[in-house]
């Protein structure tokens, strides 16, 4: 099946618009697209460019949240809500109106407010080390790194992130210095992995919190949960109440093109197409998940 989804996608012209605003992904092919399936008994399918690296971007905010969870548990959600924005990744108009509370953790605000949360007494490269070997854990890939292009590019390009933390620290939402704390979030972005290593280190949220090959508890099964329920609601931007009317499963796109989606206790997607549609996720990604998971009857509904 993955390899008839790759000639289908492979066959669209309308391919959607690179992300632009960060030169090195601007300079990505549209035309790459990648998929990597992994199975309950840890088995892994893949097909098309799925051995490729590419920046995950925001998918990075599904391994940052698991982490700052386990350092501030549910006192974590008075400091960032979980409602679905109806606005933008970016949009900094929510963040004033509601003095300085993002509504969740994977818009940019929300993300930016964990990134404060994993600093506390750390120095960033500390932080930055901490959600890297974290990943290359669950993913059991020594591998994967950060692309230091990527991060330079996003520090020096990263404006409206920059305004975001001011007001964060402004309205008393951060404890660190901005500079310091979007040093965390640019890095933690510009992660570099294939399809199938994310697909892999995406696996503990099929599993119940379990690691595919240790079978070790990572988290417990209920925060699993929580944190499926919030891609399934916010993963998505202002995309998300269409992506789970057309897929049915929770995932979490990036601008990167990259798509992690779950489906409980059955398996976990990896998918990348580098074209984004008008809500900054990706275009023939959403189209090859939902052909995907309706062939394979893969929806929570």
């Amino acid at each position: 099946m993955l390899p008839d989804i790759v000639q289908q996608m492979a066959s669209r012209v309308e391919r959607g618009e690179v992300a632009r605003y960060i030169p090195p992904l601007a300079r990505i092919d549209p035309r790459k697209f990648g998929i990597a399936v992994v199975l309950r008994d840890n088995s892994v399918l893949v097909a098309g460019d799925a051995d490729e690296e590419f920046s995950i971007q925001s998918i990075s905010k599904v391994f940052s949240l698991t982490l700052a969870l386990g350092k501030k548990g549910d006192g974590l959600w008075s400091r960032v809500g979980r409602e679905p924005s109806g606005d933008a990744f970016n949009s900094i108009v929510l963040l004033e109106h509601e003095k300085g509370v993002p509504r969740n953790p994977f818009i940019n605000a929300g993300a930016i407010v964990i990134a404060d949360v994993l600093l506390a007494t750390h120095q960033p490269k500390e932080a930055i080390g901490e959600i890297l070997r974290f990943v290359q854990s669950l993913a059991d890939d020594d591998r994967i790194s950060v692309d230091r292009h990527v991060a330079q590019a996003e520090m020096a390009t990263g404006f409206a992130n920059a305004a975001l933390a001011n007001l964060l620290k402004a309205n008393g939402n951060l404890d660190n210095l901005p500079t310091h704390v979007l040093g965390v979030y640019h890095h933690q972005c510009a992660l570099s992995m294939s399809c199938r290593q994310l697909a892999r280190a995406g696996f503990f949220l099929t599993s119940g919190g379990r690691h595919p090959v240790t079978c070790r508890q990572v988290v417990a099964p209920e925060r699993t949960r929580r944190i499926s329920a919030l891609m399934m609601t916010c993963g998505h931007y202002d995309g998300s109440g269409d992506f789970a009317f057309r897929v049915g499963v929770p995932a979490k796109s990036g601008v990167g093109g990259g798509i992690l989606a779950i489906v409980p206790g059955i398996a976990s997607i990896a998918v990348w197409s580098p074209g984004l549609n008008q809500q900054g996720n990706s275009l023939l990604g959403t189209e090859a998940l939902e052909i995907l998971c309706r062939q394979m009857n893969w929806s929570v509904f």
